[in-house]
């Protein structure tokens, strides 16, 4: 079938780059970060979840969750076999290729406690770390690390 549209639409057009990539609980508790140097890829979502978790969650809610689904299965099927990858209903537009199964509105309708889930506390905690994404987007590991870190 077709692919996803939306990447290239919002990102390449807009020349985003890299900075930091943040892993958010529906708790507001950041589990974790990188600093990626070109734009976020299924890759560095992949490897954050696949080595830090000894067992990955049983939800993933992500922005292009329609391509990391699929990625995340060929690489891993067996750790990923009882993960769900879910776009939440914020970034759902722009998605006009991609199967309403990767729409969590989807199952929210077959599984009310999935309504529970805080999909936007990745976004707001994105939101506070903003003002130093993009700085932190030129640094090495090492300088981003002392960059985050001084209190800023």
């Amino acid at each position: 079938g077709e692919k996803c549209a939306k990447y290239y639409a919002q990102y390449s057009q807009q020349c985003l780059m890299g900075g930091i990539m943040v892993t958010w609980c529906t708790h507001f508790i950041c589990y974790g970060f990188h600093c990626i140097s070109r734009s976020e890829g299924h890759n560095n979502v992949f490897l954050a979840l696949y080595t830090h978790w000894k067992v990955p969650p049983k939800h993933v809610i992500y922005d292009f969750a329609c391509t990391l689904g699929p990625y995340c299965m060929t690489r891993e099927g067996g750790f990923f076999a009882n993960t769900q990858f879910l776009i939440n209903w914020f970034h759902t537009s722009g998605h006009m290729k991609c199967s309403t199964t990767c729409f969590l509105g989807t199952y929210q309708v077959a599984d009310p406690r999935l309504k529970a889930l805080n999909t936007s506390a990745a976004e707001y905690g994105n939101l506070v770390i903003a003002h130093i994404r993009k700085s932190v987007s030129y640094m090495g590991q090492y300088h981003a690390m002392l960059y985050m870190f001084q209190g800023k």
